[in-house]
């Protein structure tokens, strides 16, 4: 009998052919990945988008529904979209990362600040200059551009700093937002370029001067959205953004138009920027898209609205996908778009429906317990500030008295506790304790301490807040009411490779950055702490 022929006496040439046939015959590997697209959503709700499944296309949001991973993220506890963005593309919690919000307040100036604003950057297209300096750690963009040596490229785009910035990382080739005041696409000299293509866009086709000329209407009849009654189909919605209204940036910053905007930049940059064709590296494109319920207009049901946004952004992710294949192939594309929970605010109803409704003015707190603390201690300030959430009481003065601080915390939050409208009440002792609340560890790590007032207040549901501590009238009502939710939030991932599957348990939102990094190969972002999921 002739022996058989072992494997590594194959002539080369036959090796080398059988290699080259099994790269042919098979899709490319997460290893061959030339482009990673990070998407943050603020506000995305899976039930929403199932409800929309049979309206949705097969190129949209089907494509990561249907071909990737899908899973659910726990955030722990609230998070706006700057510090969930953080925390996504770092791998680290607020406590690590130093972004525990969009904006803080600076205990020596008792002046709120943008976490990203910095004196030491000039704006570009914009008179404010923003950094990353606040972010404390590495994040996924970071980590991608030091593996590929600085060769590769990497943008970021959002409506805000704080997305765009948590996106982009330290090292991104540029970050870009929507400067508030002249509605400019904005970046700072913190990132070393503006693309050429979007400068000229500001300077020839600015959008505060388009806006004129858009408007918001349906995408689809009104009897084809699902699960509306009657009366909401009968008047169709049009909303516009005509020059002199005082409102209208930011009206279009929380509409479908704005979502529009980001794809029409991203497009551009893929295909004149040639990002994702740089061989040998990986090229990141990250964008920031919105689907809050809006808060404009007269009538508070924005269920068809919202319906609407949905399906626009499927439109939009559809014409995005296309161009990624046509210029680089999804097959070469690793995509991860995670979202924030919608918020935890909504419009206040009618008054004719008699539901529930109070108020809790900042101003009538913070007085009431300066004098509870005078009663105790004798006269002083002991408030110095109330700011989102947290009240700050004046350090200076307590040592003064030879006071301990978390005394006083403890007695403020027992006066607290007591008023009308206050849900809880934590102690910055206790958080970081981690004995604060039912989620006491997540609210622990949710806090940046730099940021953190020495109290914080959960107002109850169908309240609204006041925020009149500085200046009392009407201009300091948002008309809306807190209201339960949740902190979680879907989140799929598209990558080559990797098999379609459903994860039935919620996952910690650290562990995206190091999956991606791991579908990637390569090493995580310094600051996550969590073991990357075995897809």
């Amino acid at each position: 009998m002739k022996p058989r022929l072992k494997p590594t006496s194959l002539p080369h040439f036959l090796i080398a052919l059988v290699a080259v046939a099994a790269l042919g015959s098979h899709p490319a590997t997460a290893q061959q990945a030339r482009l990673l697209v990070g998407i943050m959503v603020d506000g995305l709700d899976a039930d929403c988008l199932e409800l929309l499944r049979d309206r949705m296309t097969d190129d949209g949001f089907r494509v990561l529904t249907d071909r990737g991973v899908t899973m659910a993220a726990d955030y722990g506890t609230d998070l706006d979209a700057t510090a969930a963005t953080a925390t996504v593309f770092s791998g680290a919690a607020p406590s690590i990362s130093g972004v525990g919000g969009d904006v803080h307040l600076d205990r020596r100036s008792l002046r709120a600040a943008h976490v990203y604003a910095d004196a030491d950057v000039l704006g570009n297209f914009s008179t404010t200059g923003y950094s990353p300096r606040a972010l404390r750690v590495t994040n996924l963009t970071d980590e991608i551009r030091i593996a590929g040596g600085g060769t590769n490229v990497a943008y970021s785009v959002a409506a805000t700093p704080g997305v765009a910035i948590g996106m982009a990382g330290h090292t991104a080739s540029s970050a870009m937002w929507l400067d508030r005041k002249n509605m400019a696409w904005a970046s700072s000299t913190a990132y070393s370029e503006i693309p050429a293509s979007i400068a000229a866009r500001n300077r020839m086709t600015p959008l505060a001067m388009r806006m004129d000329t858009m408007s918001w209407t349906p995408s689809l009849a009104p009897d084809r959205y699902p699960s509306l009654p009657d009366y909401l189909t009968r008047y169709p919605f049009r909303y516009v953004f005509p020059r002199g209204d005082a409102e209208r940036f930011e009206m279009f910053i929380s509409s479908p138009m704005l979502n529009r905007e980001v794809t029409d930049l991203a497009t551009e940059l893929i295909s004149r920027m040639k990002v994702g064709e740089h061989e040998g590296v990986v090229d990141v494109l990250n964008l920031g898209y919105t689907l809050q319920p809006v808060t404009f207009g007269k009538s508070p049901d924005k269920r068809v609205e919202t319906m609407d946004a949905y399906i626009k952004l499927d439109h939009d992710l559809a014409r995005l996908f296309s161009t990624i294949d046509r210029n680089v192939g999804l097959n070469n594309t690793v995509i991860m778009l995670a979202s924030t929970p919608p918020r935890r605010q909504r419009r206040r109803e009618e008054d004719r429906w008699n539901l529930p409704y109070g108020e809790f003015s900042t101003r009538k707190a913070a007085s009431l317990l300066n004098l509870y603390l005078i009663a105790l201690h004798g006269n002083g300030a002991y408030v110095s500030h109330y700011h989102n959430g947290y009240i700050y009481l004046n350090h200076k003065l307590i040592d003064e008295l030879h006071l301990k601080l978390s005394d006083v915390r403890a007695e403020a939050a027992g006066l607290l506790a007591n008023m009308t409208g206050v849900d809880r009440v934590h102690t910055l002792d206790a958080i970081l304790s981690g004995t604060a609340g039912e989620n006491a560890e997540a609210l622990r790590r949710n806090t940046s301490v730099a940021e953190a007032g020495d109290l914080l207040l959960e107002v109850s549901p169908g309240f609204e807040i006041i925020d009149d501590y500085e200046n009392e009238g009407p201009q300091t009502r948002t008309g809306m009411v807190q209201s339960g939710g949740t902190t979680t939030a879907p989140v799929y991932i598209f990558a080559p490779g990797v098999e379609p599957k459903t994860l039935s348990t919620p996952v910690d939102a650290r562990a995206i950055a190091p999956t991606v990094a791991r579908i990637l190969r390569i090493r995580s972002p310094n600051g996550a702490g969590i073991a990357p999921l075995p897809l």
